[in-house]
């Protein structure tokens, strides 16, 4: 009859085995006389018993804990959190850039549509996208072009970048953002050229986005589509976060806006339904943005720095939606 020691000298027997000398379950039970199914009970044993404890050296803990917390905070599939100790905010967003390019080499899979926006942040990923093995993947611009003051990060220039890294297929979108009017807008749209490259970007398995700001620094007035004026009307109504052609309110609702119909692009509700929508932002005065675009479920995973993730938790307690 096995004795208590004896099962515990069995146990730490297979589990020295098995995690010290690299043998599989398969090679156990043929060493030792025991069924794998045996085996792999004793295993589990091992581990609730106390006899394997396992410990993994984490130099990422801090960053994972507010990686979590926006996670259950904002019901949100993954968080990556950069944390650069002591350095300056170029150096931080470069590094956001680079977790942000990672991430993507290894969501995009094959045959893939990849939806990209315009903005400095997506071009900054885009520069630090590394040439990965991946068959038939298409890139698509998910807005119009931003106008001459942006032509470096306009959707086109960025979807070019990411295609070209790629050496990938991919689709220009050859209309402004903002157009002077309504039935401008109904022109543009009437164009097959045009309604193509929308129809692919709603059809979009990946997409890429920015988070912007709704104040005088953000993408659009600087690109010159939105003038202070407009930009502070909009402000005025209660937007506080911009996502493709939609802005966002604190509670994370889209906001009702003028320009909004002379706008050429993919709006929240577009976005929402695409399947593996990565966004990227950072910095203290993307702070509401970041929590209202969160609030409003339009994404699957966030990449920012550690800092920005503390504030958007702070500021989300500290702003109860309405």
């Amino acid at each position: 009859m096995e004795t208590s020691q004896e099962r515990t000298r069995l146990l730490v027997k297979i589990s020295t085995l098995y995690y010290m000398d690299g043998m599989n379950q398969q090679e156990i039970s043929q060493r030792l006389g025991i069924s794998r199914p045996q085996i792999s009970r004793m295993l589990a044993a091992a581990k609730a018993e106390g006899i394997v404890q396992i410990n993994i050296r984490n130099p990422f803990s801090e960053e994972q804990t507010y990686e979590r917390a926006i996670s259950e905070t904002f019901g949100i599939k993954d968080v990556i959190v950069v944390h650069v100790p002591d350095a300056d905010r170029p150096m931080i967003d470069m590094q956001v850039a680079r977790a942000a390019a990672a991430l993507l080499e290894n969501v995009i899979r094959d045959r893939d549509i990849v939806g990209i926006m315009a903005g400095r942040t997506i071009a900054s990923v885009g520069r630090e996208f590394n040439p990965v093995n991946k068959k038939d993947v298409q890139f698509v611009p998910l807005i119009g072009g931003w106008g001459s003051e942006g032509a470096a990060w306009h959707a086109n220039s960025n979807t070019r970048i990411f295609a070209e890294k790629l050496k990938s297929r991919y689709l220009l979108l050859n209309a402004p953002a903002v157009v002077a009017s309504s039935e401008a807008r109904s022109h543009f749209l009437n164009e097959k050229e045009i309604s193509d490259v929308l129809d692919t970007a709603r059809k979009a398995t990946v997409a890429l986005v920015g988070i912007g700001q709704v104040s005088e620094k953000s993408a659009i007035v600087q690109a010159g589509y939105f003038s202070r004026g407009e930009i502070g009307e909009v402000r005025a109504s209660g937007a506080v976060s911009n996502i493709c052609t939609s802005f966002l309110n604190i509670a994370g609702e889209r906001v009702t806006y003028e320009a909004e119909s002379r706008m050429i692009g993919l709006d929240i509700d577009d976005i929402r339904r695409i399947p593996n929508v990565v966004a990227i932002a950072s910095g203290s005065d993307k702070i509401e943005a970041i929590g209202a675009a969160l609030r409003a479920r339009c994404m699957n995973v966030l990449v920012t720095d550690m800092e920005t993730a503390k504030k958007v938790l702070e500021w989300h307690r500290s702003h109860p939606v309405p």
